[in-house]
């Protein structure tokens, strides 16, 4: 291979691409598929299917991303990012070539000599921006009729009427020839000033020719006129306004699951936010978000002509730098990326982010995204452990503990595929234990839970298909030990090893390891995290009481009854704790010196301990 900038392409053994990347070193960043360097969790997958390669020696890193670019377009490979549907976009688009401009919805390969503007996500929000535009300024349709027909004879032969359109303003009368090229492209030039977002230049050159009309007593144009400032004035109130300094800016925020991701762009040009795109891609945790950035940034900047001169982002992407080189050869001027720490892009990127999960969501809902996952989870689970059938119960359990003291475990449960917290629950450990001790304070849990008087408990729910212990073989060795003497017998037991996140059975003496990004993994993943999360909560609330417990009993003058009045007249530590200075002095027998010494010490214990 050799060392120099290019694209290298791996290829399975039916010569299918599986995935295109671009190289500064081409031998180098090879080298790291091949020899176990590149720490992505799916490069081990994919690297099981890679039979061979090809590669393209460029002249520089930015013709490699354009060439990475076109080449993911036309492979479409299964390990670079893409959009999860692989539908078109919709553009709004002006024939700027022809001698009469006209404005179209198209979803069309972009064609020399068209100005396009988008895309837009939300093909509604297209056409009414078209219908508005055309209120504004009269624009002739592609599709209409009597347009076609003399845009067909190079507007040699005018109809003898105008179009129904013409009559209603809004068509300027190309086809009868009742505006001459000159003054239609007046209206093409502020139409595309409008498309890309600038209102107020238009907004100024309408106001200065309602004043002009009305001086020369032509007060039929005025009104015209005067009515297309309504229209941009109605589009303004509907934007947010976000800068007094008339910024032109993206904000792109991502929101990650397991293997899928939403995107959601934030438009905003001249301080006001104008409409935001969303998208979902087929990558999510399993690849690292620079990547994916990276990756989703490159294929919308490719298919939009409308490139800011500032893209706001959480974090700057892999190859940062010729991203920006490449997109800046695209807009002909200089273009950055930014990360904001506070102030309205920061606040913007918060509200796209959260716009992007709202995608996610919606996606799910639409597609049934989570059933599919779901049930591919049970049915892989049930295969790699040799289930008899699939897991409906599976339950978990953690300990959580600080040196052996506020010792808790938790028990989650996850009924068909789905949290069931009606059926979560917390356990105080009652042994004594000097230091940490999880698998002493595991066999309690499980002792608890096992006794047959709470295997009779409804509030315990039945016996679990399958449980799920954090560890390895020794923890799950422990774990069946202890259902072994407690005589319980039918429970499939499987251990989640954490640094390699590998499946351990009792009947083998191998992992079992789940595709990175399956199904399977993800959720046996999100049971323990679960688990753990169940775990942490509780103890840090017996922490919480005890050190606010403690806190009172250090206070000159605050005794057992003024401890308890306390307690009863805010309802408890948790209100206590919240309470204010002044709420404390406010408190029966509480006197001003105790309630700040008080407030003092439980503010730092909060903080540090």
């Amino acid at each position: 291979m050799p060392c120099s900038p290019g694209v290298y392409l791996w290829k399975d053994d039916a010569g299918s691409v599986l995935y295109v990347g671009k190289a500064k070193d081409l031998r180098a960043r090879m080298r790291q598929y091949v020899n176990g360097t590149d720490e992505r969790p799916k490069i081990p997958l994919m690297m099981e299917q890679v039979a061979g390669f090809d590669y393209v020696v460029t002249e520089n890193e930015v013709e490699s991303l354009i060439l990475e670019l076109n080449l993911i377009n036309q492979f479409t490979p299964p390990y670079n990012v893409d959009y999860r549907d692989d539908k078109s976009y919709p553009f709004i688009a002006v024939t700027a070539d022809a001698t009469y401009p006209a404005i179209k919805y198209t979803r069309e390969k972009h064609k020399p000599g068209t100005r396009y503007f988008g895309p837009y996500t939300d093909a509604r929000a297209a056409r009414e921006t078209i219908e508005t535009l055309r209120r504004i300024l009269p624009l002739c349709r592609s599709t209409c009729p009597e347009y076609k027909r003399v845009a067909a004879k190079n507007f040699s032969q005018p109809l003898a009427r105008p179009c129904f359109d013409a009559h209603i303003g809004l068509g300027a009368g190309v086809c009868a020839a009742a505006i001459t090229p000159d003054e239609y492209a007046v209206h093409v030039r502020r139409a595309l000033r409008f498309l890309s977002g600038h209102h107020d230049e238009l907004e100024c050159e309408l106001t200065d020719q309602m004043h002009a009309a009305a001086a020369d007593l032509d007060y039929e144009n005025a009104a015209r006129i005067r009515n297309r400032l309504d229209a941009i004035a109605r589009i303004k109130d509907r934007q947010t306004i976000v800068s007094e300094t008339k910024s032109d800016y993206d904000i792109v925020g991502i929101t990650r699951e397991e293997t899928i991701a939403g995107a959601y762009v934030l438009v905003v040009r001249e301080g006001r936010v104008q409409y935001g795109n969303e998208y979902v891609l087929d990558k999510g945790r399993d690849i690292p978000l620079s990547e994916l950035l990276g990756g989703f940034l490159a294929r919308y900047y490719s298919e939009t002509p409308q490139i800011p001169r500032e893209i706001v982002v959480e974090t700057r992407p892999d190859d940062a730098s010729v991203l920006e080189s490449y997109l800046a050869d695209r807009r002909g001027k200089s273009v950055r990326l930014t990360v904001p720490k506070s102030g309205t892009r920061r606040r913007l990127l918060t509200m796209a982010e959260r716009n992007a999960t709202h995608t996610l969501l919606r996606f799910k809902a639409r597609t049934h995204y989570d059933d599919e996952r779901i049930n591919a989870a049970l049915l892989q689970l049930e295969s790699a452990l040799a289930l008899p059938a699939p897991a409906l119960r599976i339950e978990s359990y953690d300990i959580s503990t600080l040196h052996g003291a506020f010792s808790v475990g938790s028990m989650v449960v996850f009924t068909n595929g789905r949290c069931d917290k009606a059926a979560y629950r917390h356990f105080r450990i009652r042994g004594e234990y000097d230091e940490a001790n999880d698998v002493a304070m595991m066999r309690e849990v499980l002792s608890r839970r096992f006794d047959s008087r709470n295997t009779r408990d409804v509030r315990f729910g039945r016996i679990p298909d399958l449980l799920l212990i954090d560890g390895g073989k020794p923890q799950l060795a422990a774990t069946a030990a202890v259902l072994d003497e407690l005589g319980v017998t039918g429970i499939a037991l499987a251990g989640l090893a954490k640094r390699e996140e590998e499946l351990w059975t009792t009947w083998s003496e191998t992992p079992i390891v789940l595709p990175n990004g399956s199904a399977g993994l993800y959720l046996v993943k999100r049971i323990r995290d679960e688990a753990h999360r169940f775990a942490i909560e509780y103890h840090r609330k017996l922490r919480g009481r005890a050190m606010t417990a403690s806190v009172l009993d250090e206070v000159a003058g605050i005794g057992p009854k003024k401890r308890a009045a306390l307690l009863k007249h805010f309802g408890g530590i948790r209100r206590l704790r919240a309470a204010s200075l002044e709420q404390l002095q406010e408190a029966p027998g509480m006197t001003s010196p105790m309630a700040r010494e008080l407030y003092a010490l439980m503010h730092y214990t909060e903080n540090h301990g």
